[in-house]
Order: C-alpha cells, then sequence, then structure tokens
C-alpha cells in the first residue's frame, strides 16, 4: 500500500493515466548500474541509493538546463537494442505497479544512435520492450496499453527526419510527436516543415511549451506545431489575470491564449514536482502549494497530471496525485476528473478513449 491517500482510498489503486512521462527520465537506479558496467560508462555513485541520491540533488537545482543535464548519464546506457530493450520493459512494467492503464512513452531516437543503432532499429528495440512488458502485465492478470512518443530535440537540427521516422511506425507503436529539449530559444516554428508534414499525415502532435519559455511559446505551438496538447502547459497561467479573490470565490480574466486553450479543452500536461525543480512555477512561489495547477482545475481547464521523470523527480503517478490531495485538499471527484482528462485527450482511437472513459470511471466507483 502506497502512503498516497484520497477519501480513505490508496491512491495507487485507482486507474491511471500517463501522458507526460519520458523513457530516460524514468529508469531505475540499479538498472543504470548494471547497464553502464557492461558498456563501461563512468558514473558518480556505485550503488543504486546513492545513484538515486545523486539525480535527485542534481534534479533540485530550480533551473531547467541543470535539471536536464542529468539525462547525460541516463542516455549514455540507453545505446544499445538490449539497453533500449531492457529500459522500456521496467518502465511500462512500472507503470502497471503504480496502477496506470494507459501510457505514453516519449523519447527522441535521435539521442541513441552512438553505438551504431539506426533511427528505426532504436524504435524496434524500444517496442519490443514494450510489447514484452504489456505481455508480462497480462500474465499476472492485469492489462495496460502503451504507445510511443517520437520525440525530436528542438535545438538540433533532424525533426524533418524524425517526423518521417515516426510516420514510418505509426502502426507499429508510434502514436505521435513531440519536441523536447531546450524551450528558451528554440520555437515550435523553428521545426515548423516537420509539423507541416505531421499534419497533412494527420498524425498528432503534443509540443512542450509553458515549461522553460512563457505565453508567446504557448502561442507558438498551437500555431506552428499544431499542438493537440501542450507538454506542462504550465504558464499558460501567465495568461490569467485575478482580478478579485474571497474565501468564497475568485474573479479572473483571461487572455486571448488561456482563453482559446480552455475553450478548446487543449490538454495541458502538467508535471507538478518537476515544475518546482525546473523553476517553471518560481514567479508564483518556491513550494508546491504555489504551484497554478489547483487554480487552472478550477477554472475548468483540461488539466492532466503527469510524472514527467519519475528518477530525476524520485516520484510515481500515485506520488504526484498524492501531493495533489496533500497541498490543494483534493479529492476522489478531482483526481477522477483529471485522469479523464487524460483518456479523453490521449493520442488512440475515439473508441479506445470511450473504453479508457469507462474503465475509470468503474475502477474509481468500486473503489468509493
Amino acid at each position: 500500500m502506497s502512503r498516497y491517500e484520497v477519501d480513505g482510498v490508496d491512491i495507487q489503486t485507482l486507474p491511471k493515466v500517463s501522458l507526460h512521462d519520458h523513457l530516460d527520465g524514468g529508469l531505475r537506479p540499479q538498472t543504470i548500474i548494471e547497464l553502464a558496467d557492461e558498456i563501461g560508462v563512468a558514473l558518480p555513485a556505485s550503488d543504486a541509493a546513492a545513484l538515486g541520491d545523486w539525480f535527485a540533488a542534481q534534479s533540485n537545482s530550480g533551473s531547467l538546463p541543470e535539471y536536464l543535464t542529468t539525462f547525460d548519464i541516463t542516455t549514455a546506457v540507453m545505446q544499445t537494442e538490449h539497453g533500449l530493450h531492457r529500459v522500456a520493459k521496467e518502465f511500462v512494467l512500472d507503470l502497471a505497479e503504480d496502477g496506470v492503464i494507459y501510457g505514453e512513452i516519449r523519447w527522441a531516437p535521435e539521442q541513441h544512435l552512438q553505438r551504431g543503432l539506426s533511427l528505426d532499429q532504436a524504435v524496434e528495440a524500444v517496442q519490443a520492450g514494450i510489447e514484452e512488458a504489456i505481455g508480462l502485465v497480462a500474465t499476472h492478470g492485469g492489462r495496460i496499453r502503451v504507445g510511443q512518443l517520437v520525440s525530436a530535440m528542438r535545438h538540433l537540427d533532424r525533426a524533418d527526419e524524425i517526423a518521417q521516422l515516426a510516420l514510418r511506425h505509426r502502426d507499429a507503436g508510434a502514436v505521435g510527436f513531440d519536441i523536447a529539449g531546450p524551450e528558451d530559444g528554440f520555437p515550435a516554428s523553428r521545426l515548423q516543415s516537420a509539423f507541416d508534414t505531421l499534419a497533412h499525415a494527420h498524425f498528432p502532435a503534443t509540443v512542450h511549451a509553458g515549461e522553460g519559455a512563457g505565453i508567446d511559446s504557448i502561442a507558438d505551438a498551437l500555431f506552428a506545431g499544431r499542438a493537440l496538447r501542450l507538454g506542462h502547459g504550465t504558464r499558460i497561467a501567465e495568461d490569467i489575470v485575478v482580478e478579485e479573490e474571497t474565501d468564497d470565490a475568485i474573479v479572473v480574466r483571461l487572455g486571448e491564449i488561456a482563453q482559446w486553450v480552455k475553450d478548446r479543452q487543449i490538454a495541458l500536461e502538467v508535471s507538478p514536482s518537476s515544475n518546482l525543480q525546473t523553476g517553471t512555477i518560481a514567479q508564483w512561489g518556491d513550494a508546491l502549494s504555489s504551484h497554478p495547477i489547483d487554480l487552472l482545475h478550477q477554472l475548468q481547464f483540461c488539466v492532466t497530471v503527469n510524472p514527467d521523470n519519475r528518477l530525476q523527480s524520485g516520484t510515481t503517478l500515485t506520488r504526484e496525485l498524492g501531493l495533489l490531495v496533500e497541498n490543494f485538499l483534493w479529492d476522489l471527484d478531482d483526481l477522477e476528473q483529471v485522469t479523464q482528462n487524460a483518456a479523453a485527450s490521449a493520442f488512440c482511437s475515439f473508441e479506445e478513449r470511450e473504453e479508457l472513459a469507462d474503465e475509470i470511471a468503474d475502477g474509481f466507483d468500486d473503489l468509493r
């Protein structure tokens, strides 16, 4: 049983949907040690507990660029078919253990070619790991569905190639496209031709925006990237003015972009702990209780809750939801709403989303 509860229910037992979860941010420390030993990669610590502590310390700098340096270690051990397969398999098994029934794994294949793999071989290795894990979960009476979000690094120049890669694998595990990496100074419009290709092929995209940069970046993701979801999207709150606040009510004015995102119910892939670590919410405060997620939720934006990087944040989706219960007094209905938001925003078929919605509703009802 986890230590996180809501209305007397163990949050880990609730059905969950994880939309923003990085493959290279979800490794088990012991796995990093073993894979590093196999290929001769030096690590800052030699046992799992100490290595986990190192990742936590490095990730709590309050700076997104500093936070991103931890991925030099994780990507280093994910350069072989064996390494990618193992990491993907364990990633999915850990999701299932946490009560996730649908997950999307985002990662950038172009960062995993240093030991001779091709882009397609890398995607195939990850898919093989995903499928093995799905089978293992099924043998134990469980069920989980998982898709790959193929990411291009926004500061590099391979987005057109990565868009084509995603399209080649659209019927073999890839469910969507993403751009990742340093957001500030690298707008989605820099990769315009890749997004044009995807739009013409009717392939969905989510775009990291509203994490390392503000409203202009979000607007660019919506226009140039045709983003159906915003990776984090947290800084959409910069476009909301609180005009009056009492104990009973709050009066706000939404800017043009915030109004558009709310009216269209464009999903915000919010990652509370990560947003605190990277300084995304610094303008609102230095504690999780300052996060604008509660305001966005109360205003009925399409808020979803995500772990982002389970290793760097020392977290799980259960923990992220539990922290919101602790900080904002969310109840079971709040958790069900954000979970249904995620199901409705998943990059799968309408019929699969309907099935997910029913499974979530039944799961929550059974535990009430």
